[in-house]
């Protein structure tokens, strides 16, 4: 699914309004409903206690008011905060207007502000998409008010005072909301690391935009789901064999670091590739038969790491870097792959941090190369970023410049793209944030890319199902018992999720 800038929202509201013809009223009271079914699912009046629903000027404010309304009506005990201010929105007045007389409301005053008692039950309406400078008076009062009585904020759409598209100032006042519940679809707000202690959690519920304007509204950045990924995975062949299904060349391990190329070889059989030879050096020779014996070992002259390339000719992929180390003959190794490599690559781990040290290495990156890097890689590869906005401005800078497509690793991976598309990805865990996990990608890129699927296509399958494999291996060892080495038995179910089930 597409995400939209906040203004894009704003005429995805207005399309609705026109296409569908309603009232903006009318489109509110969607909101309001959607929010209150998800959050009635949760909470019972009597779980709840008395919540206390806190409203701004605007719209959010409308919502916030419209959803104190509902809440009333179905026995909940609300009582409603409303920020003073000049103006208040139509559809604000009109929900005003309709809450019911019996329903408390009071004026804040940031000299009285009420007290707010631990873990209470707080609906934040006060600023939604809309805002475009920090808070400031009453409003940022009111919210380190909040902030600092840890109560359990639930935020309609946006926690107040968080840019929906943007970085805003290092110290202004934002909500930390426990839930934020966004509307149709996820803010790029969302999905970023320095943004997660204000929206904590963030189901998206549906409010009926126009399906003509989500369409065609131009958007570089995507949220990747199964939906998203549907036909992208072509089935197995009934007469294909072996050979089908690519050779891949896996150049991994160094002494102590022979366990990485092992999760990288089981990962990529486990994705589907038809032949997989692993090259390491001499001592990883006994553990790759025996651990991986789907495998072909083909050890290095070198004991302890890698010291010569081997011939390239049979494979279809080669994947380089899981616990190679940085030895002068390994980073030779590398420099040698990218000068002769006729078939795709898939760079991780140290041949990342080798490709950092020397950017001369950078120019000899072929094409359509794909690499998965953490933060701290790629800004070896870059700089540093001055917040996670600017990040992704590094990133799409980055690919353009070397043709090449990137798996920034994080809660919500990132996949950046030559031509400027950022894909951010709706699987995974906490449990995967464990030694390894990277490794187990590394093999599922290179199994993909061997079996001859696009770049494109390998990197978001690949960064989908290493997720859902994550997902699917958490719900039998819980994420803080999750190992690499789990992630690699679930890949085979996680692909088959996504296998085109249509037989006509």
């Amino acid at each position: 699914m597409k995400i939209l800038t906040a203004a894009q929202t704003r005429q995805a509201d207005a399309a609705t309004i026109r296409e569908q013809t309603i009232t903006s009223e009318a489109l509110m009271e969607r909101a309001a409903t959607a929010f209150t079914g998800w959050l009635m699912a949760r909470q019972t009046p009597a779980e709840a206690g008395e919540i206390l629903v806190f409203c701004g000027p605007g719209n959010n404010g409308g919502d916030g008011l419209a959803v104190a309304r509902l809440l009333h009506q179905a026995a909940y005990h609300v009582q409603v905060y409303l920020l003073p201010a000049d103006r208040y929105s139509p559809d604000f007045q009109a929900n005003q207007r309709s809450l019911p007389a019996t329903v408390p409301r009071t004026t804040l005053d940031a000299a009285a502000l009420p007290t707010i008692a631990v873990d209470a039950l707080v609906i934040d309406a006060l600023f939604g998409t809309g805002l475009s400078r920090p808070l400031a008076g009453v409003a940022a009062a009111v919210v380190a008010h909040l902030n600092q009585a840890r109560a359990r904020v639930v935020a309609i759409d946006i926690p107040s005072g968080l840019f929906a598209d943007a970085p805003q100032p290092a110290d202004a006042p934002v909500m930390r909301a426990r839930h934020t519940v966004g509307f149709e679809l996820p803010k790029l707000a969302f999905l970023l690391p320095q943004n997660a202690a204000f929206v904590g959690q963030w189901p998206v519920v549906p409010i009926g935009l126009s399906s003509q304007f989500l369409a065609q509204a131009a958007s570089k950045l995507y949220f990747v789901d199964a939906a998203f990924l549907a036909g992208r995975l072509p089935r197995r062949a009934t007469f294909g064999h072996k050979g089908t299904y690519g050779h891949a060349l896996l150049l991994a391990g160094s002494r102590g670091k022979i366990g990485a190329a092992l999760l990288a070889a089981q990962a990529c059989l486990r994705s589907g590739v038809g032949l997989l030879t692993v090259r390491t050096p001499a001592c990883g020779y006994d553990v790759l038969q025996t651990a991986a014996p789907e495998a072909m070992a083909l050890t290095d002259p070198s004991s302890d790491y890698l010291s010569e390339l081997p011939d390239l000719k049979p494979y279809s992929a080669v994947g380089i870097g899981p616990g190679i180390g940085q030895a002068e003959s390994t980073k030779q190794v590398l420099t040698q792959l990218l000068r002769e490599a006729q078939v795709p690559l898939v760079l991780d781990a140290d041949a990342l941090n080798l490709l950092g040290a020397d950017p001369g290495l950078l120019a000899l990156l072929p094409a359509d190369s794909v690499l998965t890097p953490h933060p701290r890689e790629f800004e070896r590869l870059t700089s540093p970023a001055r917040d996670d906005y600017h990040r992704l401005e590094l990133l799409r800078a980055f690919c353009h410049a070397h043709g090449c497509y990137v798996v920034l690793k994080g809660a919500y991976s990132c996949l950046g793209t030559p031509t400027g598309e950022l894909y951010f990805n709706s699987t995974g865990n906490p449990g995967m944030a464990t030694g390894g996990s990277g490794d187990v990608l590394t093999g599922v890129l290179t199994a993909l890319r061997a079996q001859q699927l696009p770049p494109l296509d390998a990197a978001l399958l690949a960064m989908y199902a290493h997720g859902r494999a994550g997902d699917l291996a958490a719900r039998n060892t819980g994420q803080a018992g999750l190992v690499a080495g789990d992630i690699t038995q679930f890949l085979g179910p996680a692909f088959e999720e996504l296998t085109t089930s249509k037989t006509f």
